[in-house]
């Protein structure tokens, strides 16, 4: 079997299986995968603390002269109804140049190709002076069993390295053309809240001034209403002046100088807007317990996202402020997790750079925020750099993530398969084996 049928086999059998609430089938078929290609028992583990939430930390081992990198995915996916697709979802279909699928984005492709990198470099006597772990985790879509958390908590000496590479970073295509390839270092902090107003109940046919939907409606209208400030992060200041460089507008340039008048001309654009502020979104709603009364009650769900470097509770300040109603209350539903951005040292960004050229002549690099948020933010909070980089090349108007009909281009996976091997062979500089 050669490299990119192996990488399709692997990456066929874990979209085959539904791991939007379970990931310890798909552990444990990449654990047999690895065993079988020659990988010893001890240094391919299956473990987690739930018995359906299981994760997979393989290692290869090199010399020792450096410390490992550390290759993180994750196994879970969120959810996918088979009536909203036009093709099943947990079944992986080449169709039209496309691989089809729920996780060929987000985030089975990079699982299946670094499980097949490791065959690969395993096949062919690869020697690294570096050990190179590959982490496979439940829950980073969400759940009680984070796996990179519970791993770097309650097993760090199985994850622990000098870097790591992870999702966030892609290549973007627009109009057919490779744009630029992406370097993620830094994140948004998630931070979602529970919002809730009280009512007093009453027969509907009597009118309230005290209606709890009404309440939180109006304070939900205010927040949106009332965006966040915006700042140009060290990161965002990169990203708009890079893309300025190969033609992006005269206003990427002037915000990457701190110009505030052209960051606000740029924030018409959703994207460029959620790279320069905090957002809160609602994202979900329940009230009421029958037709034909007042509701006692109103929730709703934010999902904010908090640039790096401000603060939480300031950020609950300004949302108490905007909602301007003490009978709003407001409660945290996760501990948001502070991550420094990691460095864009020459090490990593030189080897993505000199792998880039080599593969796709005249495409630069561009390091970026990732608006959105990965397992890399756990291990930045515990001192290990992370890098999101895939050279997995998206069509900016076509990303499904998340959607119905998820899909990659065919050729755009085993591109990043060729890339990521390129890259790792770069950063463990590594001989073939002469035996």
């Amino acid at each position: 079997m050669d490299d990119r049928e192996l990488a399709r086999e692997i990456f066929r059998e874990l979209i085959g299986v539904d791991t939007s609430r379970e990931t310890t089938a798909a552990a444990e078929a990449v654990a047999v995968r690895l065993l079988a290609a020659g990988f010893p028992a001890e240094d391919v583990r299956v473990l987690g603390p739930h018995p359906r939430k299981h994760n997979l930390v393989a290692r290869m081992r090199g010399t020792g002269a450096r410390p490992p990198i550390l290759l993180l995915a994750h196994l879970d996916v969120v959810d996918a109804r088979p009536e909203d697709w036009t093709v099943p979802p947990f079944e992986l279909t080449e169709q039209d140049g496309f691989f089809y699928g729920r996780g060929t984005l987000d985030d089975k492709a990079m699982c299946a190709l670094w499980i097949a990198i490791l065959i690969r470099m395993r096949r062919e006597g690869f020697a690294p002076d570096r050990d190179l772990i590959v982490a496979l985790t439940a829950d980073e879509e969400g759940g009680e069993h984070n796996g990179a958390a519970w791993l770097v908590e309650n097993h760090r000496d199985l994850v622990d390295a000098g870097f790591g590479l992870n999702e966030g970073g892609y290549g973007r295509m627009e109009g057919g053309r490779r744009v630029a390839n992406q370097v993620q270092a830094s994140e948004k902090i998630p931070f979602p809240l529970r919002l809730e107003a009280a009512g007093r109940g009453g027969h509907s046919s009597l009118p309230s001034t005290d209606n709890a939907i009404e309440r939180l409606a109006a304070g939900l209208g205010r927040l949106a209403a009332h965006p966040f400030p915006l700042t140009v992060t060290e990161a965002v200041q990169g990203f708009f002046a890079r893309m300025a460089e190969i033609g992006g507008s005269d206003d990427m340039r002037l915000a990457a100088s701190m110009d505030m008048e052209a960051a606000a001309r740029l924030a018409a654009n959703p994207y460029h807007a959620s790279l320069m502020r905090t957002t809160c979104v609602p994202t979900r709603l329940e009230a009421g317990e029958a037709d034909n009364a007042h509701p006692l009650f109103a929730r709703a769900t934010l999902d904010c996202r908090i640039l790096p470097g401000e603060s939480p509770g300031e950020v609950l300040r300004t949302i108490a402020a905007v909602l301007d109603d003490p009978a709003i209350t407001i409660t945290p539903l996760a501990d948001p997790r502070a991550a420094p951005p990691s460095p864009l040292t020459p090490e990593v960004v030189g080897a993505v750079e000199r792998v880039t050229g080599g593969l796709w002549p005249g495409v630069p690099v561009v390091p970026v925020m990732t608006i959105g948020a990965t397992d890399a933010r756990h291990f930045r909070a515990a001192g290990i750099p992370m890098y999101g980089v895939s050279g997995l090349f998206l069509d900016m108007a076509d990303v499904r993530a998340h959607a119905p009909d998820e899909r990659i281009r065919v050729e755009a996976f085993h591109d990043a398969g060729e890339f990521l091997y390129r890259l790792l062979r770069e950063l463990a500089e590594g001989v073939p084996s002469s035996e």
